[in-house]
């Protein structure tokens, strides 16, 4: 509040205060008396609430540091004024001693009542407490110091900004790529996806072709398993085979003309007996030169 800022109106003592902490009826009844005194002061009426133990004791506390800090903020103003006083007491005496000895402000030049003026003005901005050089130079020393520390500690913020920068320009230049690599890939999503239902189209039709080509090959595999095929009957033994049959077609090609141009001789059985039965033999020597070609042939291929 106003009051406790400017310290003009004193809250309740602390004594008082604390002889009502016996019961809550004291307490709440101090406090009371303390919010009235506040915005009577203000110039306000006391709102209406509802006084609860904790809203009670909040209330209490403040009172309290207010209290202190009211006390404190006399003291302080106290200090300030004797102070005060102190100064316009050796102002009035430096003055009659500067009228006295003929140097009033009044008598003086104008430059050097600006010069005094411009003295004063840079003992206040450097805080000194007189106008002595040796207070001067001390007082430049120490800004001196402290603008070598601020120069030290500005290049050392330049440094870590140049830094910085460096590292954020990266950044920029980072978050630009990324965003058009991100733009580049949100294009290529619809072509990437109509690519893969395709791919996963003919997925399916391949997994269906697969397994209708493995029926297929168990098909082929059973039925060739029933007419007895083993791998000895490879295309390369059977187109052997063929040429050797080939070869024996054409030498018993002879031997059958010969055969049946003997059935337009004239029936004589003794004669016709012993041809046939030499027929036969050259016949049977043929076939079992068949058999053993064909046995031969199968040696090899093993």
């Amino acid at each position: 509040m106003s009051d406790i800022a400017s310290g003009m109106v004193d809250p309740p003592s602390t004594d008082s205060l604390k002889s009502g902490g016996g019961g809550d009826a004291a307490r709440i009844s101090e406090v009371k008396a303390w919010l009235a005194s506040q915005f009577e002061a203000a110039g306000k009426e006391v709102p209406d609430f509802e006084y609860t133990p904790r809203s009670v004791a909040q209330l209490y506390n403040l009172a309290t540091l207010s209290q202190a800090k009211t006390k404190a903020a006399n003291i302080v103003a106290a200090d300030f004024r004797l102070k005060a006083a102190e100064y316009r007491s050796q102002a009035a005496r430096i003055r009659e001693i500067l009228e006295n000895v003929g140097m009033a402000q009044e008598s003086l030049p104008s430059n050097v009542v600006s010069s005094a003026q411009v003295l004063a003005n840079v003992a206040n901005l450097l805080n000194i407490r007189d106008t002595e050089l040796s207070s001067f130079l001390v007082a430049m020393g120490d800004i001196s110091l402290r603008k070598t520390a601020v120069e030290e500690k500005r290049a050392k913020v330049q440094k870590e900004s140049k830094i910085l920068l460096d590292y954020t320009r990266k950044a920029i230049a980072r978050l630009t790529y990324l965003k058009r690599t991100l733009a580049q890939l949100e294009d290529d999503v619809p072509p990437c996806e109509a690519q893969m239902e395709n791919w996963k189209t003919n997925l399916a039709v391949m997994a269906s072709k697969e397994r209708q080509y493995l029926q297929q090959y168990n098909n082929y595999k059973a039925l060739l398993n029933r007419v007895g095929y083993t791998p000895e009957i490879s295309h390369g033994v059977l187109v052997e085979m063929a040429e050797h049959r080939k070869e024996l077609e054409k030498k018993t090609k002879p031997i059958l003309d010969t055969l049946r141009s003997y059935q337009d001789l004239p029936p004589d059985k003794a004669l016709a007996a012993l041809a046939i039965e030499d027929k036969k033999r050259q016949y049977a020597a043929a076939e079992k030169y068949l058999e053993d070609v064909l046995h031969s042939a199968l040696a090899t291929n093993d």
